[in-house]
């Protein structure tokens, strides 16, 4: 859970050097000079535009949960089995999709 933007500046910097790119590059994803950019980097404040463009640009979502739900989700994220088929629902060997933690959380969450 983040709660400064400092922490959300931080996980900006990570997403951006492991899509390999560097502050100039996001002109090009987000038409937001190098400048700007850096300054929502370290930590400066933007507007909720800015920092929907900059989520965009680095492929990533903006996902509102309601706290009592949030150390669950902290949970799963950290558990061995947070894989691409465990977020989705694995296939058995019949075709059918057996039920993951995470499909019964997001439709307990679309529930409320």
């Amino acid at each position: 859970m983040m709660k400064t933007l400092t922490e959300l500046s931080s996980e900006f910097e990570k997403r951006r050097r492991h899509l390999a790119l560097n502050q100039k590059d996001m002109l090009m994803k987000i038409g937001m000079s190098q400048q700007q950019y850096q300054r929502i980097e370290t930590g400066g404040d933007a507007r909720v535009s800015t920092l929907l463009r900059i989520l965009e640009g680095l492929g990533l979502e903006l996902m509102l949960v309601p706290r009592e739900r949030a150390q669950q989700i902290r949970k799963m994220l950290k558990s061995d089995d947070g894989s691409h088929a465990a977020l989705s629902g694995e296939v058995n060997g019949q075709g059918d999709t057996e039920e993951s933690p995470w499909s019964s959380m997001l439709r307990a969450l679309e529930d409320e």
